[in-house]
């Protein structure tokens, strides 16, 4: 998901080099199971500190959501270099912990700890668990008897028929009609006609601004006027973190309350609401618990009142113990998603890219691909997703993983046809994010590509520091996912 990278942590990413590790069978979409009940998840006001600005950023790579403008809004998701950054619930957590901090999407956030570089921290949670404070992410609800249909209008999801404690990867769509993403989020379906949203950090501006006006617009329509309203209900800078890996499961029974739920019958993208026994017997509020995760592990996010996050932390750190799960960064966390093949936006996705071109199409229900489906851009997303040759008009571009020789292939890196011996190379496409891969000791990439080059197999070159690296297209993700689907 998005922002602009300092260059403290684009050297730190270059740091995490390659080393095989195991993998398991894989599972692809983020498609959600019910359990569990609807007590409400208290919120208490959080006022973060205000830190001035560490260190000047570049435009080396963007981190995080500074996003292309759009009719939605005018507003910037870029981060100043003069704007003071915010901290998280468990800023102090960090610091205790010797963690790197850089700026993130207008945070300060940990790009590593001190205990584990970010490929060993990248391997410790393939072999293990790391937690990721993402507190940074935005979290709200949207509710009311129009809540459902309202979305349904600014996302391309059939949410009228998810069913309670479902979660679905999603997208905020462009409302000029061109198709274009605005920002990619996940949704999951709350009782009570509620809908828990949580979108990119530094998209924040844009999206308050975006979600705002479209709801004002549904509001004043016709169908709030019989009585299809929604509200929106921001939950301010409540803790997030994200537990990851083969231990996350036991980490986390670990510390459930008394009576609390079998976690092999929660499967992959269900979700809860449960307690967390703290030390010293105390018992957290309700937290939010659903499973999933941006690392391609079976795992958890837990979203927690900010002044219970470091005590839920620190409640699961000591449950697993050092050897069994660790704080991880940033760094760590970008070369995990990269292996598991999820996008970044602002680098893989933005305003101007379709969720057809971003190989996204299964996010789209069969029942909505159609012209008239009601969504922002529905026509032209339901012409692409069917092939000139059946009629439809297809896409130009697609998103395609690459595996590439020699160095790694970074964000910008031209990507052109082979011509062996021959000057005569066509442009076929850009790199969008790229790194080695520690658990595969190769260099990956992701990026887009010409219709009809984007096949598995097809053999391209890429242009890094000016001259050509094989490169062969490959199909995603780079590592087996292991979304826990329940026993085979």
């Amino acid at each position: 998901m998005q922002s602009t990278r300092s260059t403290a942590l684009a050297g730190t990413l270059r740091g995490a080099c390659r080393i095989p590790s195991r993998t398991a069978a894989s599972a692809r979409r983020f498609t959600v199971c019910a359990v569990a009940d609807s007590t409400p998840l208290p919120r208490v006001p959080y006022r973060p500190a205000l830190r001035s600005h560490p260190c000047q950023l570049t435009q080396s790579r963007r981190y995080g959501s500074s996003a292309s403008s759009s009719s939605s809004s005018s507003s910037s998701s870029s981060t100043s270099t003069t704007e003071p950054l915010r901290t998280t619930p468990l800023h102090s957590l960090h610091l205790a912990h010797k963690a790197k901090m850089v700026p993130f999407g207008g945070f300060q956030m940990p790009v590593q700890y001190d205990a584990l570089g970010v490929r060993e921290s990248h391997l410790f949670t393939r072999a293990h668990a790391s937690l990721f404070d993402v507190s940074h992410m935005v979290q709200r609800v949207f509710s009311g008897p129009g809540a459902a249909r309202f979305l349904q209008r600014v996302t391309p999801s059939g949410l009228e028929a998810l069913p309670v404690h479902r979660s679905t990867l999603s997208c905020l769509l462009r409302d000029d009609g061109s198709g274009g993403i605005v920002d990619d989020c996940v949704i999951t379906r709350l009782p009570g006609d509620r809908f828990y949203v949580v979108t990119n950090a530094a998209c924040r501006d844009k999206d308050d601004a975006y979600l705002a006006r479209e709801a004002d617009k549904w509001n004043r329509s016709s169908p709030a006027a019989d009585g299809w309203e929604v509200k929106e209900e921001r939950w301010g800078l409540g803790g997030l973190i994200a537990l990851q890996g083969p231990d996350a499961a036991g980490i986390l029974a670990g510390v459930l309350e008394a009576g609390g739920l079998d976690l092999t019958q929660v499967l992959f993208g269900q979700s809860f609401f449960a307690k967390i026994r703290l030390a010293g017997g105390k018992v957290s509020s309700p937290v939010l618990v659903s499973r999933g995760g941006y690392t391609g592990e079976d795992g958890f996010e837990i979203s927690i009142p900010a002044e219970e996050a470091i005590a839920v932390t620190e409640a699961l750190l000591e449950a697993g113990g050092p050897d069994k799960v660790q704080l991880a960064g940033l760094g760590a966390r970008d070369s995990l998603r990269l292996e598991a093949g999820m996008c970044l936006y602002g680098h893989d996705l933005d305003e101007s890219t379709t969720p057809v071109e971003a190989g996204l199409s299964w996010i789209i229900p069969k029942e909505r691909r159609t012209a008239d489906a009601g969504f922002y851009g529905a026509e032209v997303i339901s012409k692409q997703l069917v092939s000139p040759a059946k009629g439809g008009s297809g896409v130009a571009r697609r998103r395609i993983g690459l595996i590439v020789e020699g160095a790694p292939a970074r964000e910008g890196a031209e990507i052109v046809s082979r011509a062996e011996g021959s000057n005569d190379r066509i442009q076929l496409g850009v790199v969008t994010s790229g790194c080695p891969s520690p658990s595969l000791g190769k260099n990956i990439a992701m990026g887009y590509v010409k219709e009809g080059f984007h096949k598995a197999g097809t053999e391209v070159d890429v242009i890094v520091r000016g001259r050509p690296r094989k490169a062969v297209v490959t199909k995603m993700p780079f590592v087996p996912t292991k979304y826990w689907k329940g026993n085979a």
